[in-house]
């Protein structure tokens, strides 16, 4: 059925390509990706070229590169993606060299409807319930190949369903182009399948309600796992080869003010039990999110409140460590980040991933945030003459006891940060931050002990000329805990339009007395961007909301080439 499935789309996109033959040609789109590394040695950093898997002979060099094409004509698409990795970066799915056609779909928009062959992205709701996306800094891509239709009527009633086998994102070794038999594309397709329905009725709509917007919705997942023998316990647990979760939201916009709120039904969700029920027990999974705030009048507020329990969709429940069991790659939803999403270097040394619950002690997470934002319009006394802009955010997460409730918890992570930003004259703009960071004992993903953290910033924009500016960053933290106090700085000078370098240190002096140095330039030009660059980096965590992916320490050169067309 795989083989084809891939015959008709090989099909169908070879006549889509045909059209251009024709007056009337259609447009092709297109985007190239290349990330490469070459890795030395690095004795103070405790990296070691020889000791990472994927680099194998001698080898210090590793690409990730990526190629999308498509194709529109009028209501038709088409589009392709080509991946290669030779090996891959180190800290991704270990692979050794693999070029292979991961994506490739067909699709026809009409004024009500559309239809989808192939692989596609989707997204119910918050994404708590299902998501399939691509993010290439995380190295994951749960596209799901299948079929998706769509149907609106008007702006009032909007309807789509699909049904696909998820990508796991792992890739496998020494795979060639096309794969081999049961690896669809050469890539991990999966041999779990799943299925959705997504419904949105906007009731402002449907009462000719113009103030007022008011939206019901709902979704429906089923996905199809076959149960091992080694995992029969699981069923004695009402773990089914089909697990049905389901989702509601209500949607809800007033003169500024607006009210989000969504409930899930996960089904039943694996959680690890050492040495009992061969490691994996089957537990109900929900979680409750409730999102209410106000815009207007350069005021921005908003208060999120989230319960999760038992909420780790993954694609793969019972098969183990093989296939990625554990690694972020392995799944089917998203978790948004409530809390501040920072870029500063020392304020995201230890990043918070929420808690799903997936070890028995702890079932998940409860807590909230509040994001506040203000502009000081010009002319005020605070705004001065050319205004400035204060945020603010407060978080707090606690854990949720084995049987879902608060008895007995304690605090996950707790964070505050406010930042002003100014333009003092038309050359001189500046952003000043402090932030805390309050972890638990042992965080979740390092298991040491974080502790408490305070971070200062400033950073400082100057534009000399109208084609010469440099910015500067200036990080300070305070910690008694962990690897005690950092400071850290950033030089960065652009020459417009082409142009820009940069040079940048981490220095752990409170207790390792390591650097972390890093250094680069960066040339674009309309749709090509070229960047460059050496450096040490430290041991963590790359998180996108909040996914996370661990990367080890390295040392080495980077060279990157984004491109479009």
């Amino acid at each position: 059925m795989k083989k084809t499935v891939l015959a008709i789309l090989c099909l169908a996109f070879a006549a889509a390509a045909s059209a251009q033959e024709k007056k009337d040609w259609g447009y092709v789109t297109g985007s190239l990706e290349s990330n490469n590394n070459l890795y030395v040695e690095d004795v103070a950093n405790d990296f070691y070229p020889s000791m990472q898997p994927q680099l194998k002979d001698g080898n210090t060099f590793a690409s990730n590169d990526y190629l999308k094409v498509d194709y529109y004509k009028d209501r038709l698409s088409a589009g392709l993606q080509m991946e290669m990795y030779s090996p891959t970066l180190v800290g991704y799915p270990i692979s050794e060299n693999v070029l292979a056609l991961s994506n490739l779909y067909v699709s026809w928009k009409d004024k009500s409807y559309s239809v989808t062959a192939g692989t596609f992205y989707d997204q119910f709701g918050s994404g708590l319930l299902f998501r399939s996306w691509e993010d290439r800094m995380l190295g994951l891509n749960n596209a799901l190949l299948g079929v998706r239709a769509t149907y609106g009527w008007e702006d009032k009633i909007a309807f789509k369903a699909f049904w696909g086998i998820p990508r796991l994102g792992k890739i496998s070794d020494n795979v060639a182009m096309m794969g081999y038999e049961g690896d669809f594309f050469g890539f991990g397709l999966t041999d779990v399948n799943v299925a959705g329905a997504d419904l949105s009725i906007s009731i402002s709509r449907l009462l000719g309600m113009d103030a007022l917007s008011l939206s019901l919705e709902g979704s429906v997942l089923n996905k199809h796992e076959a149960i091992p023998v080694d995992f029969e316990k699981l069923s004695e647990a009402g773990c089914l080869e089909n697990n049905i979760g389901w989702s509601g939201r209500l949607n809800m916009d007033y003169d500024g003010f607006f009210f989000k709120g969504e409930y899930v039904d996960a089904g039943k969700q694996i959680v690890s039990v050492p040495a009992a029920m061969n490691g994996r027990k089957a537990e109900n999974g929900n979680a409750q999110l409730v999102e209410l705030g106000y815009n207007g009048n350069g005021l921005g507020l908003t208060v999120t409140g989230r319960r999760m329990q038992r909420m780790n969709q993954r694609i793969y429940n019972y098969n183990g460590s093989d296939n990625g069991y554990e690694s972020a790659a392995n799944m089917l939803s998203y978790r948004p980040a409530m809390s501040t999403q920072y870029t500063y270097m020392l304020t995201t040394l230890n990043p918070y991933s929420p808690q799903v619950g997936d070890k028995v002690i702890k079932a998940g997470e409860i807590g909230g945030q509040i994001d506040a934002f203000y502009n000081f319009r010009r002319g005020t006394k605070l705004g001065g003459k050319r205004g400035m802009k204060v945020h603010a955010n407060f978080s707090s997460w606690y854990s949720l006891n084995e049987n879902g409730g608060t008895e007995g918890s304690e605090l996950l992570y707790r964070d505050f940060s406010i930042d002003v930003e100014k333009q003092w004259t038309k050359k001189f703009k500046s952003t000043l931050m402090y932030c805390m960071q309050d972890y638990n004992k042992h965080h979740e993903m390092t298991g040491r002990y974080i502790g408490t953290a305070h971070v200062v910033v400033a950073d400082m924009l100057y534009k000399w000329t109208s084609k010469l500016s440099s910015r500067l960053e200036l990080q300070y933290l305070s910690s008694k805990d962990d690897q005690k106090d950092w400071m850290a700085g950033l030089l960065e000078v652009n020459f417009a339009p082409h142009w820009s370098v940069f040079a940048s240190d981490m220095w752990n002096h409170g207790d390792t007395k390591l650097h972390y140095y890093n250094a680069g330039v960066s040339f674009s030009m309309s749709n090509l961007r070229v960047a460059a660059g050496y450096g040490r980096y430290r041991a963590g965590y790359i998180c996108s909301g909040g996914v996370c992916r661990a990367i080890p320490a390295y040392t080495g050169a980077n060279l990157s080439l984004t491109a479009s067309f």
